[in-house]
């Protein structure tokens, strides 16, 4: 689904990534943080960084530890001072104890070990945005932790917490439609009412993306949450879809 098609939601977390790797940054992080609704920008170094800043605000800044010149640790530790709001989360190649605990006394607020898992960084800046000062408390989370009887929508229906499982980060698509489906829970939603809150042209969207859309989902819930019951996500033949409670 192009980003064109997808109707607009609430104002983005504003997202800066520090990573000198250029395929990791260009290929990986940047087009995969946007999937999940960020607006993200992409530094090559700490001085990179701190030109963008000047023009910039952010809401959370990513920092690979291993930075060229001054590296990760040093750069969190000035903007814990300069800006002692903003979200820190720290990227690491290497299993450090050292690192780990240099990183939480130098301010960060998460550190996130390589190769990358898009979704635990999706999670995980969702789950942070929940402090921020630019942000504060969604209204409407759900809290919920390990051990509840049925799926639930956390972080403004960003994340889907399973009965049993890893939270699960949701893209731009995702959250959409469940949001949908959440707020009419037990009930029909019907397929036409559901492209619609996929995209803004209903007449050239295609039903069969809404289908592939929903087999997309309903896999990444058993993926994450073996141990859980199954999403219940269920087809209406000839109707549409509905979450049951």
């Amino acid at each position: 689904m192009s980003r064109q098609a997808e109707k607009s939601l609430d104002p983005p977390l504003k997202v800066a990534i520090t990573e000198d790797d250029a395929m990791l940054l260009d290929r990986v992080l940047l087009p995969g943080l946007r999937d999940h609704g960020f607006e993200v920008d992409g530094f090559k170094d700490a001085a990179d960084l701190y030109r963008g800043l000047l023009t910039r605000k952010f809401d959370v800044v990513i920092l690979d530890i291993a930075l060229p010149g001054e590296d990760g640790l040093s750069v969190a530790a000035h903007l814990r001072r300069i800006q002692p709001g903003l979200g820190l989360v720290m990227l690491t190649g290497t299993e450090s104890r050292d690192n780990h605990l240099r990183a939480m006394l130098h301010g960060a607020d998460a550190y996130l070990s390589k190769p990358v898992d898009i979704d635990i960084i999706a999670a995980t800046l969702h789950s942070l945005s929940r402090r921020l000062d630019c942000t504060g408390k969604y209204p409407g989370d759900t809290d919920t932790g390990s051990g509840g009887d049925k799926w639930a929508l956390m972080s403004d229906g960003w994340c889907l917490m399973p009965p049993v499982g890893r939270i699960i980060a949701l893209t731009t698509p995702e959250r959409a439609l469940l949001r949908l489906l959440d707020t009419n829970r037990g009930q029909t939603v019907e397929k036409e009412r559901l492209i619609e809150a996929l995209t803004d042209n209903a007449s050239d969207f295609d039903p069969h993306r809404l289908e592939a859309l929903v087999h997309r989902i309903r896999r990444k819930a058993a993926t994450a949450a073996p141990g859980s019951p199954p999403l219940p996500l269920l087809s209406v033949r000839g109707k549409g879809y509905l979450l049951a409670s």
